[in-house]
């Protein structure tokens, strides 16, 4: 009885915490309308690292290049790739004067690296304004420059974009990644608006080379194989530096893992990238995804016990109520409406995925850039 008193409490508890976590964080972003900004032409360089890449190259390039933009270039980075990768490069540099090619000879010192590749792109590249995505995304209009680069202003830095995924019909891995990609999105959108932005994704990413160049690039974190991305803009993102841009024409489409064995390797390369966050991030993602767990854990073992269940079945309706509402919400606006009748399902598997993936990274360390 004791225990069970302790977990009622315990329940309430964690209950407040994700309530408070939706209502007051994530609806920030969940109810926020995209802002028509000024469309700008400013000179902007895209970045694309590509290893072993050739067939997405030849699919997807297209899209880049036909952007309806006055001035831009694509820095092409080669990176060591064994497959033709340089030579579709070349193929599309022979037809358009605008793509730069970069072939990374690698050093013993940085043989495998993508940062240090990324690092001689930009070293490269000609204008200021720097965007990133990869050699398998697609934009998902010919404005998609246009949106992303309007938000760059005299105090505005770095852009985080969306990056999805494409859809797979009647496929529930396809749903579970995009689900989680959505709730990621949530997140890092919720946080820049709250004034404490921690991560962006590579797959839709801007930045001014000036600040890349303050921060000294990827130094301090150079060592950590993964992360060109997400600790960078943990870095160097403030609350006056940082802005989101989540129009659907801003939108990029990724090929999705298509098995459970390559996305869980994908996500651990991901998960063990977070130990290297700030102290606050750190905090703040712990406490969701605990009490995430524990709302589950308790919920199912006071529901079964029956123990004060007048109490805790409205609790457990309440947050999902809220977390329906706010995800709802952003469903429908980065275009994954689609999810919604399965939510609950996919955040109940997801949390046990995240717990089984956080287990075997302190077991092992994951593998790294193909």
């Amino acid at each position: 009885m004791i225990i069970l008193n302790i977990a009622f409490y315990a329940f309430i508890s964690v209950v407040s915490i994700q309530i408070i976590y939706y209502l007051f964080l994530f609806s920030k972003f969940a109810f926020l309308n995209p802002k028509n900004e000024t469309q700008k032409k400013n000179a902007v360089s895209i970045l694309i690292c590509a290893k072993n890449e050739a067939e997405n190259l030849k699919k997807f390039l297209p899209y880049i290049l036909n952007q309806e933009y006055p001035d831009f270039e694509v820095v092409l980075i080669n990176d060591n790739s064994h497959d033709d990768t340089l030579d579709i490069m070349e193929e599309f540099a022979a037809l358009h004067h605008n793509i730069k090619i970069v072939n990374i000879i690698p050093t013993e010192a940085f043989y495998g690296n993508k940062k240090y590749s990324l690092t001689l792109g930009i070293k490269a590249s000609k204008n200021e304004l720097l965007v990133f995505t990869d050699a398998d995304c697609k934009p998902n209009s010919k404005y998609w420059l246009q949106e992303i680069s309007a938000h760059f202003s005299t105090s505005k830095s770095i852009v985080l974009g969306y990056g999805a995924y494409a859809k797979i019909k009647g496929s529930f891995l396809n749903k579970l990644i995009r689900f989680e990609t959505l709730l990621t999105a949530l997140q890092y959108f919720s946080y820049a608006k709250s004034g404490i932005p921690f991560m962006g994704v590579g797959r839709n990413l801007a930045y001014k080379k000036e600040e890349f160049f303050s921060a000294n690039g990827f130094i301090n974190h150079m060592k950590v194989r993964s992360g060109d991305d997400d600790l960078f803009i943990n870095q160097v993102a403030t609350n006056k530096n940082t802005s989101i841009c989540f129009t659907k024409d801003s939108f990029t489409i990724s090929n999705p893992k298509t098995t459970f064995k390559d996305w869980i390797l994908q996500k651990r390369r991901h998960v063990s990238t977070a130990k290297h966050y700030k102290a606050i991030h750190k905090v703040l993602l712990a406490i969701f995804y605990i009490s995430q767990f524990l709302f589950y854990a308790l919920a199912i073992a006071l529901l079964l016990s029956t123990y004060c269940w007048q109490i805790v079945l409205p609790l457990f309706l309440l947050r999902f109520l809220i977390f329906y509402i706010v995800f709802g919400q952003t469903s429908k606006k980065l275009d994954e409406k689609d999810l919604i009748i399965s939510l609950p399902f996919l955040e109940f598997f997801l949390i046990g995925m995240q717990l089984a993936i956080f287990i075997t990274n302190l077991i092992a360390k994951p593998k790294y850039w193909k």
